[in-house]
């Protein structure tokens, strides 16, 4: 058996590995279950269909229900376009922050929880402690809830889960749901002198983004003074789109992903709805000039937001451990409210400023691991107790 890393150590080999969402994290995966492996912990994996990625989960302590959840994300965003002065994938210390690609979203907690669970498991806790890292996060959280359900009835069911994304060790009780479609515009070529004989995919395509903004404005213009949420509104956005061939052709294709982020009294799937209407709106105006065009699309993914609980197990348990009275929301997504939705009660606590979450130069501080470190150190204290 190797020696014990620090949290500091797991956090420089963890940055090491470039788990960009569009590539294979398993070289990580590898690495974290040899080494929980080597500490006697053993791990189950669940891989998306492509095999070429998976979650990894872990149970230490009795086989017993009622245990804690630590749950991260393995996957990064790309550095490509982004202005770093190190490279992205080595951490690197510099004025009491270290610098690297996820330290702050969320190689930082992952590493303090695999601290956590090497130590749990040498103390011997009476109350069990579990381990979560999901693939695919940064997609649309697409990756939790298989491996949620894949837990089921392989290790025994945690009463709660603390999800670690960047708080800065604040208690995030609610955050918005969010969803997304795929859209594929198909458009008729014709030369662009004559538009009003074919169909182009990328004007087409503007009438849905011309929408999304006037809707943006209208949920402005009802929004709730008093509501938590900046912004108080659900907001809709395309933040990438590709399309046509050259600039005297009417464009064959155009395509770009339409998401929401909705405030809770606004579900998910009312957005998701209002969004199909629309599509198809547009689509039957295409068909009436050219019958060959039209729209596809698909559910990119439908994140549930995370409900703040009344006498939340997760809740109660973080303020015991942080002493923080305050509680807030956040705008922002996790898989906090996927958990909860599967029966766990939940709750978002972590190291970071979510401001550097995605940045270039993205930075955690070392007060924020080191108060990290006391977290986990005053859980697996609550943990050892009967």
């Amino acid at each position: 058996m190797s020696d014990p890393l620090s949290p500091r150590d797991l956090l420089e080999k963890l940055v090491s590995f470039p788990t960009v969402s569009r590539d294979s994290n398993l070289a990580l995966v590898d690495w974290v279950e040899g080494y929980l492996n080597d500490h006697g912990i053993a791990c189950q994996r669940d891989y998306d269909p492509t095999g070429q990625k998976a979650s990894l989960y872990a149970h230490v302590g009795p086989e017993i229900e009622g245990g804690v959840v630590l749950s991260g994300h393995t996957d990064v965003v790309p550095v490509d376009g982004q202005d770093w002065h190190s490279d992205p994938f080595t951490l690197i210390e510099k004025d009491g922050k270290l610098h690297g690609r996820g330290a702050c979203d969320m190689k930082g907690f992952d590493a303090l929880a695999i601290w956590a669970a090497v130590e749990a498991k040498r103390r011997g806790v009476a109350r069990p402690l579990q381990l979560c890292l999901s693939r695919d996060e940064e997609i649309g959280c697409t990756g939790a809830p298989p491996m949620i359900e894949h837990m089921q009835g392989r290790v025994p069911k945690a009463a709660l889960a603390i999800i670690g994304e960047p708080t800065e060790w604040g208690v995030v009780t609610g955050h918005k749901g969010g969803g997304a479609y795929d859209i594929h515009v198909h458009g008729h070529e014709v030369h662009s002198s004559m538009p009003h004989t074919g169909v182009s995919a990328i004007m087409e395509g503007a009438r849905l983004i011309d929408w999304a903004n006037r809707t943006n404005e209208e949920n402005r213009a009802k929004a709730a003074a008093d509501s938590p949420y900046d912004p108080a509104w659900t907001t809709l956005h395309v933040g990438i789109i590709h399309g046509g061939t050259a600039h005297n052709i009417t464009a064959k294709d155009c395509t770009f992903i339409l998401s929401a982020r909705c405030i809770p009294e606004e579900p998910v799937e009312h957005w998701l709805d209002r969004m199909r209407e629309e599509i198809l709106r547009v689509e039957a105006g295409m068909k009436a000039v050219r019958p060959d065009t039209g729209i596809t699309f698909e559910e990119r993914w439908n994140v549930p937001g995370l409900a703040a609980e009344t006498q939340g197990e997760a809740e109660a348990l973080v303020r015991h451990l942080t002493g923080e009275n305050g509680s807030s929301v956040v705008s922002y997504g996790t898989e906090a409210g996927q958990f909860q939705a599967a029966g766990y009660s939940a709750v978002v606590c972590g190291p970071g400023n979510i401001a550097q979450a995605h940045q270039p130069d993205e930075y955690l501080t070392v007060d924020q691991l080191q108060k990290g470190e006391a977290f986990m150190t005053r859980l697996l204290d609550t943990l050892m107790e009967t």
